[in-house]
């Protein structure tokens, strides 16, 4: 993940495949488009990387959110039930 400065912070949940939670969690504007864009992370450094999203992981599937300073979003939405 991007270091902690870089802002919004965007999260997104597919439904859960074999051993993930369908969480993708990035920094910044844009989604990367290189293949190592995304890395593994166990919940356990959440809290020291961005707890600001920890509340956020109870959403289920077919949820995004997106927070920068004074700004919050939470929707929801049906395209990412579908991979």
């Amino acid at each position: 993940m991007r270091s902690r400065d870089v802002l919004p912070l965007n999260g997104l949940r597919h439904p859960a495949a074999t051993g993930t939670s369908g969480w993708f969690i990035w920094r910044g504007e844009e989604i990367g488009t290189v293949h190592d864009f995304f890395v593994p992370l166990h919940i356990e450094h959440l809290d020291s990387l961005c707890p600001e999203v920890i509340p956020y992981l109870a959403l289920p599937p077919g949820w995004r959110f997106l927070l920068a300073p004074g700004y919050e979003d939470v929707w929801y939405d049906d395209s990412l039930l579908d991979v």
